[in-house]
């Protein structure tokens, strides 16, 4: 069963930085596409940016310059970089990984899910 686990999530004042990490086991790391979303209270889970297996990039505009995402494949780990927090960055981060060629930016093109963490940023 492939597991994904997020850690790194917490509390921060806006104008803050975050890293949020997802580990991956019991999958071939570098042949999964790595997606993180995001979801606030009250709100639908939307995309935040994903990872392609050869590392190419793409974000949703309202993270873009602002977040990184990186990965690690001999430690089967992937990374979300989060700069210049806003209060509206509030939410659970969720990584979610498919096997693929490409960087999806659709939830249901996922099919392994983490369980997510929470992100806070205070004004």
């Amino acid at each position: 069963q492939v597991q994904l686990v997020e850690s790194g999530g917490g509390l921060v004042q806006a104008g803050g930085s975050l890293r949020v990490s997802c580990a991956a086991s019991r999958l071939t790391f570098s042949t999964y596409a790595v997606g993180w979303f995001r979801q606030a209270p009250g709100k639908e889970r939307e995309f935040v940016g994903a990872i392609s297996r050869i590392g190419e990039t793409v974000y949703a505009d309202s993270v873009k310059g602002r977040f990184t995402i990186a990965r690690d494949n001999a430690k089967n780990t992937a990374y979300l970089q989060m700069n210049t927090l806003k209060p509206e960055d509030t939410a659970i981060y969720y990584c979610a990984a498919r096997v693929t060629l490409l960087a999806p930016t659709t939830s249901r093109q996922y099919n392994y899910w983490g369980q997510g963490t929470q992100v806070t940023v205070s004004s």
